[in-house]
């Protein structure tokens, strides 16, 4: 997305949930396919650049019982 100059805000207009664009722009959660299909035809760009696996960034550690 920095590539293309799209913020939060922008992002979160895009896809319709502003709630979840910094999310995605944090790889805290992973895009839809609603919002590939979105962000594609918005920024014109190809859906497979948007299809590529990427890790998610989760901060939650494992507990382990004994």
């Amino acid at each position: 997305m920095d590539d293309k100059g799209i913020n939060v805000t922008q992002l979160g207009e895009i896809i319709g949930y502003k709630s979840r664009a910094s999310e995605i722009l944090h790889r805290k959660r992973k895009l839809t396919l609603p919002m590939i299909r979105s962000i594609a035809k918005a920024l014109n760009i190809p859906t497979d650049i948007l299809v590529q696996d990427y890790p998610i960034n989760d901060k939650r550690e494992a507990v382990v019982t004994v």
